[in-house]
């Protein structure tokens, strides 16, 4: 399949600026910056859109990050605007209250509690900066649900969630980004292990059974279709009860 990266980077910005005349005129783009390349890649679309003046990064740490470097470095090289707020001390408390009311809370509540928290912190500064936040998911991980419902999932827009992690990858080479933040290994910060490692296969696997419908590995391709199943419900409105008077 022949991506078009560079028309399609064209249209990406394009689209947020329509976007941001429509539902945000003269507003900032807030970006979640990880350091990773969805963020990376998210963060300079949103430069090329709206210039650097209106995008604010948000370095969120839980205590000590080990490689906040790539995302200072992100900030530097786009020059843009940026604050850290150490999540710490509100995850803490709010585990420890959970913990006191409920007793002993589950391995998945933990892992989920710190980018709830980080999406509650992106509209605090998004409510007090003018701003809209962006959704730094991509379509490869949407697909399996690698992702935080309410968390990481959500934003007011989204530039990447139709672009597989490969294409995106093409499209942070266009905008010019370091290629370490581009080949950064995905981790998701939380459970100590790489993305692929907690998925079971690699983005390339996934990546061409997404776009070519092809994958050698009858298992892989049987965990992959029972997590696409699984996790519809998570990038789709929630569903209501249909009432009609």
């Amino acid at each position: 399949m022949n991506f078009r990266a560079k028309k399609v980077t064209a249209d990406i910005v394009q689209w947020i600026r329509n976007w941001f005349d429509t539902n945000g005129r003269g507003c900032n783009a807030i970006v979640g910056i990880s350091g990773g390349k969805d963020s990376s890649v998210v963060a300079a679309l949103c430069v090329e859109a709206l210039g650097k003046e209106r995008v604010i990064g948000v370095l969120m740490p839980n205590g000590e990050q080990t490689d906040i470097d790539m995302s200072l470095l992100l900030c530097r090289h786009l020059g843009i605007e940026y604050v850290t707020i150490n999540i710490q001390d509100g995850y803490d408390a709010l585990l420890s209250s959970i913990s006191r009311e409920i007793g002993e809370p589950s391995k998945d509540t933990i892992i989920n509690l710190a980018p709830r928290i980080r999406m509650a912190t992106l509209y605090a500064v998004c409510q007090s900066r003018n701003g809209r936040v962006a959704n730094t998911c991509n379509l490869s991980e949407d697909w399996v649900g690698y992702s935080t419902r309410y968390g990481d999932s959500v934003g007011d827009f989204s530039p990447l969630s139709m672009l597989c992690v490969r294409e995106v990858k093409e499209i942070g080479r266009v905008l010019g980004l370091p290629e370490v933040l581009i080949e950064k290994v995905p981790i998701d910060g939380l459970c100590g292990q790489t993305d692929e490692d907690k998925l079971g296969f690699t983005y390339e696997v996934l990546d061409r059974y997404i776009r070519e419908g092809e994958i050698d590995d009858p298992d892989t391709k049987a965990r992959i279709d029972r997590l696409y199943a699984l996790n519809r419900f998570k990038v789709r409105f929630m569903d209501v009860f249909p009432y009609e008077p």
